[in-house]
């Protein structure tokens, strides 16, 4: 087991060789590229963000598309490059928060990926997603009364990731050992 507790930058060093692509999931806010860029530290792994391939090979932004070609063309192209990122060697990915919420993208990730729920409650979410601006979700006279909505509609299918890590307030490296306690306990790594 990796302890992130440890002040031996040794055990850094340690973590066995990924055989299969860990992949964050959940709402807005949970903390999915945050946490998986500290996991992909902490195991040795690189680190993806399905989000910002999805911009660069559409060359425009997240809310640029959802604004120009509306969110089913988003969502087709999300998929299509979820797929290829999956192809690559074993990393972590972040995926955007309505990714596993689509039956075929929630398929694939299971099917090729670990896949972890972060899950978060509303408040942290709200106080989280509130420091960005670029939720087009959530550009709304009520934003709570959104993302309350939206975690309604995605918890039932967040549940089917493999793993659950709740993502509360606090140390981050609190919420990768858990992550890496689980993937131990499971022997996923």
């Amino acid at each position: 087991m990796l302890n992130l507790a440890s002040k031996d930058p040794e055990s850094f060093l340690v973590a066995p060789k990924l055989r299969r692509t860990i992949a964050l999931v959940g709402m807005m806010g949970s903390g999915k590229t945050a946490i998986g860029r500290r996991l992909a530290q902490a195991i040795g792994a690189s680190f993806q963000d399905a989000d910002q391939e999805i911009e660069r090979a559409a060359c425009l932004t997240v809310s640029e598309i959802f604004s120009i070609h509306g969110e089913a063309e988003f969502r087709r192209g999300e998929r299509l490059v979820i797929a290829r990122l999956l192809e690559d060697p074993p990393h972590v990915l972040a995926t955007g928060g309505g990714a596993f919420a689509q039956v075929d993208t929630r398929d694939l990730l299971n099917a090729k990926a670990i896949t972890i729920w972060l899950r978060a409650e509303v408040d942290v979410l709200l106080r989280r997603v509130k420091r960005r601006e670029d939720r087009p979700l959530l550009r709304a006279p009520d934003p709570r009364a959104v993302l309350e909505k939206l975690l309604r509609e995605r918890e039932p299918l967040y549940a089917q990731a493999q793993i659950v890590i709740d993502s509360k307030d606090g140390p981050q490296d609190q919420i990768v050992q858990s992550i890496l306690d689980q993937l131990d306990a499971r022997q996923w790594q």
